[in-house]
């Protein structure tokens, strides 16, 4: 994880307290360095000093600070920042959330270390998102759609299944127009031994391991570990994004963890809780992780980021969502009711985003009716969705022959287009699924579509195969 420049041993521990311990009178220590900390019984452990005042520090200890007193304890600063080795021998690797390989291979041989809080993007070298994601999901692909550079997380709740729709993407995932599959780095943040499990399990099986660079924090590892993991993540794949030319795909599952990590070592240096306790610094540190995705001109290469985020109580106004939601660019919202009927992916559309949509779509990169069709689903749909509240009032018979034609259509939409389970549809067959749901209607109802779209492709969704 790093290399040794100089030591300077510190003996002036002055207090011990949860993850943090303070040493006076030092020097050769910076903001951000790691130190060695050594034990009285002389094991040693690695710290991150969080804060500097004159010449005291505070460190915070990765593996807790349980044995550590302040007469014997020992600060070895090494003046050297958190680096993560990269080079392409990362693909296919299992790794520890410092970086630290644990599928039993053979060592990692790095070209380069790099930092692990990574390099500012210039401005004016990025170049906008525009190039469409084939995920294979249609409420995705044809509703909420990815682009490459963009970062789009992924709204869950707890026991619903963001974890599992995260792993299909990341194994079913495609660049339109190239042959080439998306490498994976994949950073599990305060998982459980069963996601863990599951984790690797799913990527051995579908072969996905080969191409893929997995990270596993679990929950029992140090809290402050917690902070570095997706760190450790977006260095390996900004390596082989910007210096290797690949297409990345960066999945980190929980950034509610990693949220709640910042919240226990804000407590720990005491400070000033902002919203629900959370530190008030958590929108600047979230959009340090997120702000990493993106392309470069003249990089082959990109950073794609699917982040997934456990929403509190479901309550998407929660401080984790909320500020999430104003960084990202945009969001895939999951829906308990829809995982209760046995709907699989459960997507909300309503709620859901894409903000770069209208980037990547269109002729030339999708097909010429997908902002048309798009946009008559989802009116279908939010009108589904009003019906059902008033069939509960005043029941169905009420409703007008062309109402009963737009409830209908809202479950056909629930089942076949939302519920696919787990195969994978091309973009043509997600658009083209979409016009045979709006076949009940005339075409004086499509208000969306104009009528050389009608001509072009509502006959041909009705031909036989």
């Amino acid at each position: 994880m790093t290399r040794t420049l100089y030591t300077v041993e510190h003996r002036t521990v002055s207090d011990v307290s949860g993850l943090l311990l303070a040493a006076e009178h030092t020097q050769g220590v910076g903001y951000g360095d790691l130190v060695d900390v050594v034990a009285p019984n002389g094991s040693t452990r690695r710290g991150q000093v969080l804060e500097i005042s004159g010449d005291r520090i505070i460190v915070q200890v990765l593996g807790g600070t349980r044995g550590l007193d302040t007469p014997s304890t020992v600060v070895l600063a090494r003046a050297e920042s958190a680096t993560m080795p990269v080079g392409p021998d990362l693909v296919g690797r299992v790794l520890d959330g410092l970086g630290r390989p644990i599928d039993g291979g053979p060592p990692l041989l790095p070209v380069a270390y790099r930092d692990v809080n990574g390099q500012p993007i210039n401005p004016v070298a990025r170049a906008h998102p525009a190039e469409f994601i084939e995920t294979g999901v249609s409420a995705i692909d044809g509703l909420n759609t990815l682009v490459r550079g963009q970062k789009l997380p992924i709204f869950s709740g707890a026991g619903l299944p963001g974890l599992e729709l995260a792993t299909h993407v990341a194994e079913k995932a495609r660049v339109r127009g190239t042959d080439e599959d998306f490498v994976v780095v994949f950073a599990a943040i305060g998982a459980t031994a069963r996601e863990a499990a599951f984790v690797r399990s799913r990527f051995i099986e579908s072969d996905a391991l080969d191409r893929t660079v997995l990270f596993l924090n679990l929950a029992g590892d140090p809290t402050a570990e917690r902070l570095l993991t997706p760190r450790s993540a977006l260095t390996a794949a900004e390596y082989l994004a910007y210096d290797d030319g690949r297409h990345v795909l960066v999945i980190l599952v929980d950034i509610t963890s990693y949220c709640e990590a910042l919240r226990e070592v804000a407590a720990a240096r005491e400070e000033v809780p902002g919203r629900r306790g959370y530190p008030g610094y958590m929108y600047t540190d979230l959009a340090s992780l997120f702000e990493r995705a993106g392309r470069i001109h003249g990089r082959s290469g990109s950073v794609t980021q699917l982040p997934i985020l456990t929403m509190p109580d479901d309550d998407i106004t929660h401080p984790i969502p909320d500020l999430a939601g104003y960084i990202t660019e945009g969001q895939i919202v999951l829906s308990r009711d829809l995982d209760r009927r046995g709907v699989w992916p459960p997507i909300d559309v309503l709620p859901s985003l894409s903000r770069l949509m209208n980037a990547g779509i269109g002729e030339g990169r999708t097909r010429g009716d997908h902002r048309q069709i798009a946009d008559q689903l989802y009116a279908f749909v939010a009108r589904a969705r009003e019906l059902r509240g008033l069939v509960s009032i005043v029941g169905e018979a009420a409703l007008t022959e062309a109402d009963r034609r737009t409830l209908a259509f809202g479950d056909a939409f629930e089942v076949s287009f939302v519920g696919q389970g787990v195969e994978r549809r091309t973009l043509e067959q997600t658009l083209d699924l979409a016009w045979s749901l709006l076949d009940g209607f005339p075409d004086e109802e499509l208000s969306r579509v104009t009528p050389e779209m009608l001509g072009r492709f509502r006959s041909r969704a009705a031909e036989p195969d």
